[in-house]
């Protein structure tokens, strides 16, 4: 018999769920308003912080976190894919040159050649010629029978740069550029992948980085390309004109990606994906290989890589990485290149991703959240201690996430967020404190009695339409309604009467009146509070 009839609930549980409600509703109900401090803060604090970043306000502050989050994350191995020979400060005392003469170029290239490396990037300008014998290192760099391809670089030119021309010897497909772009600050951040020489070159030497609308690619692209289609991977060409290496398309940068703001996005560029500060590929000197203490097995298969090592060459850059070394805090450019290559590679061949961010909308609302929910702890959080206590707590949530996403590639604002956290949480202080002083007080009714909210109410006039709408006949027909329905609910039920018909439409049109007469009571009752309050 019990399981037919429900269980009586506990009063004491029901109770406690009903408080929590009403408390939990009445909350809401407080932070509906418009006016409310949360509301209010939280408006106004992502408004100024969507504003500030659209301007580049906090473009700084944004690539200063970027490069703290490439620091502080896991260093890979190093990649054996790749060998660079430097020519280091010992090279050139031993050697007794400077720049290294054409001759010793070409040896090197030949004993690097015999031991049969994927490819090899030569990242020295040799338009002119260095010593006596620049025709034997144009014939190695012109050998079109050479299965291995040999790239080299030049300069592209600008409005008011001709560029540095390739050697004249080598063949179009194997000339690649070795422009990299430096952000404001000197910080290498982004890597140009294809570019093309502009319309408005000077007029000079003509030659392929000279002319204008020629598609040249990078020396570090040109060498992933070539060890990719090695391994069956060609590129293609999306819908969106981006570039896609098997599973992996190459996301073009666009002006305001990340945490920049209006950057110049010309060419094909991504984001340089760095692999380590120091030991990103293992590193020989010149002087190693042409005495013979590199292996063959050391350059089999690999992709070379040939450039100036030493501070002198005045081919080193600032990196995200500088900022936290004590000394050699500049990266060799062919170091750059190598580790151009490499990002490529890896993230075609090992899955390790590349650098991408959210939509403009999508970033937008990440920041409107954390303004919310900074807004929302200041309210709620009321004690000194357990505010400070707190508002770390966030910081940390925050950066704990924006961490999280960095290791899988994506760029996700961080300081906008911050700042938009702490400035809501203070408003919210700020406000609250203002609105309970007598200050805030008195501007309040100032503010009121300007905008002629109180409103003054005429009871002479009331009491006149109240009188009119009493000697109507209408009126008086629904007072003897209701007093015959009053005499009917007293009588006996046995001596009531068979009910007579009602008229449907005067039912309805009594109920509508009935209801508009309670409606201005109503109004009358609650302009008579506010005029006592007044």
């Amino acid at each position: 018999m019990s399981g037919l009839f429900p269980k009586t609930p506990d009063t004491k549980t029901t109770s406690k769920t009903t408080s929590r409600r009403s408390a939990f509703r009445a909350w809401m109900m407080r932070l509906g308003g418009v006016g409310h401090p949360v509301v209010l803060s939280a408006i106004a604090t992502g408004a100024v912080v969507l504003l500030g970043r659209s301007l580049g306000l906090l473009q700084g502050l944004e690539l200063g976190a970027y490069d703290h989050l490439v620091r502080v994350r896991p260093t890979p191995p190093p990649d054996e894919r790749f060998l660079v020979v430097g020519i280091t400060e010992t090279d050139i005392q031993i050697r007794g040159e400077w720049p290294i003469q054409d001759q010793t170029v070409a040896e090197v290239l030949t004993t690097l050649l015999a031991a049969e490396p994927a490819a090899i990037g030569l990242d020295l300008f040799r338009d002119v010629p260095i010593g006596e014998e620049q025709a034997a290192l144009y014939e190695v760099l012109g050998d079109r029978d050479q299965a291995i391809p040999v790239f080299s670089v030049c300069k592209i030119s600008s409005a008011d740069n001709p560029g540095v021309p390739p050697p004249a010897t080598v063949p179009p497909e194997r000339i690649s550029f070795s422009d990299l772009l430096v952000d404001r600050g000197g910080i290498l951040r982004r890597s140009l992948l294809a570019a093309s020489p502009p319309p408005d070159a000077p007029a000079g030497l003509a030659h392929p980085c000279n002319t204008p609308d020629t598609q040249l690619f990078s020396l570090g692209f040109q060498l992933a390309l070539t060890y990719l289609s090695r391994q069956g991977v060609v590129p293609t060409v999306t819908e969106r004109g981006e570039i896609q290496l098997g599973d992996v398309t190459l996301r073009r940068l666009g002006r305001n990606l990340g945490g920049y703001r209006a950057v110049d996005d010309a060419g094909y560029q991504i984001m340089l994906n760095y692999r380590a500060a120091r030991e990103s590929m293992p590193q020989v000197s010149l002087t190693e290989v042409l005495s013979g203490q590199v292996s063959a097995d050391q350059i089999r298969d690999r992709i070379v890589l040939i450039g100036a090592t030493t501070p002198e060459a005045k081919d080193t850059f600032y990196t995200p990485f500088s900022g936290g070394l004590d000394d050699s805090q500049k990266m060799p450019g062919v170091v750059v290149h190598g580790q151009s290559a490499s990002q490529v590679i890896s993230a075609v061949l090992n899955d390790r991703p590349l650098i991408w961010a959210w939509s403009l909308w999508a970033e937008a609302g990440w920041i409107v959240l954390w303004a919310v929910g900074g807004a929302l702890f200041a309210w709620y959080v009321r004690r000194p201690l357990r505010f400070v206590a707190g508002a770390g707590v966030l910081i940390a949530g925050l950066y704990g996430a924006c961490y999280v996403l960095f290791l899988q590639g994506g760029w996700v604002p961080l300081v906008p967020p911050a700042v938009a956290l702490v400035l809501a949480a203070g408003g919210v202080v700020l406000v609250d404190r203002f609105n309970k002083s007598d200050y805030g007080k008195a501007v309040y009714r100032q503010v009121k009695s300007f905008l002629k909210l109180d409103i003054e109410i005429d009871h002479g006039r009331v009491e006149q339409q109240v009188a009119e709408i009493t000697e109507t006949d209408y009126f008086n027909q629904l007072q003897q309604q209701a007093k015959a329905l009053r005499d009917r609910k007293n009588s006996p039920k046995s001596a009531i009467a068979p009910k007579p018909p009602v008229n449907e439409d005067v039912a309805s049109s009594t109920e509508e009146y009935l209801d508009s007469l309670q409606q201005q009571a109503q109004r009358l009752r609650s302009h008579n509070v506010e005029d006592k309050d007044a």
